[in-house]
């Protein structure tokens, strides 16, 4: 794909779209190093999606430093390889640590400002945009599938995260009555977009919500902030997707009634080494895979696949 001009109609406003077709396909990928080999796209595309929903490490631009030189090259050869089925569907994007600017960054961040402003350019978004205009990437967007409105809620993890406790791999609580990961602005948003109007919430975290026991960036880091978010989706815990990147390793997690798929990574697999979890339905993937969401009138699948378009994992369930 030789530029990126993608139908992206963004806005915090309620913007409608509706799509004929017995299926709706989203699919889901995250960790894509542009120095790799991208064959996952082939099987992507055979799947006929009408979405496709970057989860963060889209680029792998962060250095040591905090410099963004590294990630002006990632995004230049990044947008010459990127398929050009892609640019005829909606793409959605979402940042984490690697088009950051600074791994396992948060927001101590010295360039934070500047490499937003490259993320909002890279993926096209409108000068009128409001992510222009204030901190962080978060937005939502409501879709209307099958005459029911789904509200799509995208969150920033990075821009106002606090700081992480312990050594990576073994990240320790950080149970501060004042850690965060969304920050009070970014809450806020939040709260008055879940107190609109929506049959179904599908809420897009760079970072697992749902896991506990593994030692690597999550949720689970800041109990408090985890906690704040589950009360509050728990009066939609039946009508409620979460949907992850980050790990290298893509798996399906259930709590109580709430799914959640992470989809990574599309180009660089993890380590193959044993990994669970309390809310883990099967296994994890550390093989490279994407995630499919296969929404129709009454049921919605969630569906992890490998680089081939081999099947994973699935669930199903009834909305």
């Amino acid at each position: 794909m030789k530029h990126i001009s993608i139908k992206i109609f963004f806005t915090l406003l309620i913007n409608i779209t509706s799509v004929n077709a017995e299926t709706i396909k989203i699919g889901l990928g995250s960790c894509l190093d542009q120095d790799y080999p991208q064959p996952i796209w082939k099987s992507v595309e055979n799947e006929d999606i009408s979405y496709f929903v970057f989860l963060g490490d889209n680029v792998y631009g962060d250095s040591l430093t905090g410099s963004l030189k590294k990630m002006e090259r990632a995004y230049t050869k990044q947008k010459s390889l990127l398929p050009d089925f892609l640019d005829e569907i909606e793409i959605f994007s979402i940042w984490d640590d690697h088009d950051y600017g600074v791994n396992d960054g948060g927001m101590d961040y010295k360039n934070k400002e500047l490499a937003e402003d490259m993320f909002l350019k890279f993926w096209d978004i409108p000068k009128s945009d409001v992510r222009y205009k204030r901190d962080g990437i978060y937005f939502s967007q409501d879709v209307l599938f099958f005459n029911k409105t789904f509200k799509l809620v995208f969150l920033d993890t990075r821009f106002f995260r606090s700081e992480l406790k312990g050594q990576k791999g073994k990240y320790l609580k950080n149970e501060s009555k004042d850690a965060t990961i969304l920050g009070d602005v970014q809450w806020k948003w939040l709260t008055n977009e879940l107190n609109q109007k929506f049959d179904f919430l599908i809420l897009f975290s760079s970072i697992q919500v749902l896991p506990e026991d593994h030692g690597f960036e999550k949720w689970a880091n800041f109990p408090n902030d985890r906690k704040k978010l589950l009360n509050i989706l728990d009066q939609f815990k039946h009508k409620t997707i979460l949907v992850s990147g980050d790990r290298h390793r893509g798996g399906l997690y259930k709590k109580d009634s709430i799914y959640e798929i992470t989809a990574s990574s599309l180009n660089k697999p993890g380590s193959f080494s044993y990994e669970t979890d309390k809310f883990l339905i099967g296994s994890t993937f550390p093989e490279e895979n994407y995630g499919l969401l296969e929404i129709s009138a009454n049921t919605i699948k969630l569906k992890l696949k490998d680089k081939s378009g081999k099947s994973l994992n699935s669930v199903k369930l009834d909305y």
